[in-house]
Parts: C-alpha cells; structure tokens; sequence
C-alpha cells in the first residue's frame, strides 16, 4: 500500500504572526519619520509665505513710499496674487499683523501657537 500524505497549502498561524510582528516593527520604525516630514514641509510653506509676504511689502514701500494699511491692498495693487495660507493656523486670515506708527502694515508673524522643529515659536517668525 502506498502512502501518501497531503499537506495544506497555505500559513501557519505562526508564521502570519511573524510577518505581522515585522511588519509592525518597520511601520514604528518609518510612523514617526513620516509625521516629522509632514511637519518640516508646513513649515517650510509657512516660511516661504512670510518671506513673500515680506518681500511683496518691501517692494510695495520702495514703490509707493508708504507701508500698505492691510494686506488686501497688496492683493489689490497686484504685488501678490493672493495672501498665502499660514499652514500651521490654518488659513489666510491667521496672519498677526505688525503696523507702523502711520498705521501701515510693518511686519507679518504667524498667529500659531506651539514652537517649530528648531524650537523656536512660530510667532516669532
């Protein structure tokens, strides 16, 4: 008589187990490089929008020789398409404005709370 013996095809549940355990060890590993980046990239949009705000005012005070009363008149007088998102507030109307003794726009800050990757607060960018 011949003998013939039949295997399952398929896993173990231990060797499921396993995949999973190492899967689940290289997500610990890249989970928290992921949620970095996608804080380093708001907050690189978040300088980029201040510096053209800045540069749109400076070009704006070369020009005109007074500081604009609101950031809508750069928007206005077409020195900026439209006034960037603040990414980390959250919208385009976050922005804390500075204003001059005339009551012109000086400077622009975010109005987030919380400090950035470097450790310093975004207020005082």
């Amino acid at each position: 008589m011949a003998r013939t013996t039949t295997h399952g095809e398929g896993f173990t549940l231990i060797e499921l187990l396993v995949v999973m355990a190492i899967v689940a060890t290289l997500l610990t590993l890249v989970a928290p490089q992921y949620f970095r980046q996608h804080e380093r990239a708001q907050e690189t949009v978040l300088r980029h929008n201040l510096s053209a705000i800045r540069q749109a005012l400076d070009q704006y005070m070369e020009d005109r020789g007074a500081a604009p009363a609101t950031l809508d008149e750069l928007v206005q007088r077409r020195y900026l398409r439209e006034i960037p998102v603040d990414p980390i507030a959250g919208g385009n109307g976050a922005w804390r404005i500075d204003t001059r003794e005339d009551g012109g726009v000086a400077d622009v800050h975010s109005s987030a709370s919380g400090t950035g990757l470097d450790g310093t607060e975004y207020a005082s960018w």
